[in-house]
């Protein structure tokens, strides 16, 4: 199976502005100081983190004039569902309806039009994506949630009975 996404570079222009989902064009320290210095939900996230989580996600970056701007990052299985994560725009150039075109426009990218379900999370920026079309969860009291602020409950089966086996990877072409 050839996997979604291999080789291909998508990108969008509008009035001077590119998003583009080219990895090469990444500025990561630019990234990397925003999500772990100024946002509130990756404070503190290492470097190895923010590597780990745009190898294995589609992350976009916003130019403009061959500066990087903003980010976003869209976590996939390419069919059922997509949820965009760690958006941010440059203070310099917020209030100009980035943000919101940035969410609306990503939802074209060819190989998610299918995708039925598309999320994301804010917690200050409704107005923001509700204008790209996004709208307030139907019903919140159905999503579940782990996190460090919200740790995982007690279990209640004995998870010290289950044995975990890690074996390779083998495809046609050997051990992955």
């Amino acid at each position: 199976m050839a996997w979604v996404n291999d080789n291909k570079i998508v990108e969008w222009v509008r009035g001077g502005y590119e998003l583009s989902t080219d990895r090469d064009r990444l500025d990561i320290e630019k990234i990397h100081h925003f999500l772990s210095e100024q946002s509130d939900w990756a404070r503190g996230q290492s470097r190895d983190t923010l590597m780990r989580s745009i190898a294995h996600s589609l992350a976009l970056g916003l130019y403009y004039q061959g500066q990087q701007i903003g980010f976003a990052r869209i976590v996939t299985d390419f069919a059922r569902l997509a949820y965009v994560m760690d958006i941010f725009i440059d203070a310099a150039f917020r209030g100009r309806g980035l943000g919101t075109w940035l969410s609306a426009v990503v939802r074209s990218h060819p190989d998610l039009i299918n995708v039925s379900k598309w999320m994301l999370t804010t917690r200050d920026a409704q107005p923001v994506y509700q204008r790209a079309g996004w709208n307030l969860v139907t019903h919140p009291e159905s999503i579940m949630e782990i996190t460090r602020a919200n740790p995982a409950a007690h279990c209640t089966i004995p998870l010290a009975e289950t044995r975990l086996t890690v074996k390779p990877f083998i495809t046609k072409d050997g051990p992955q």
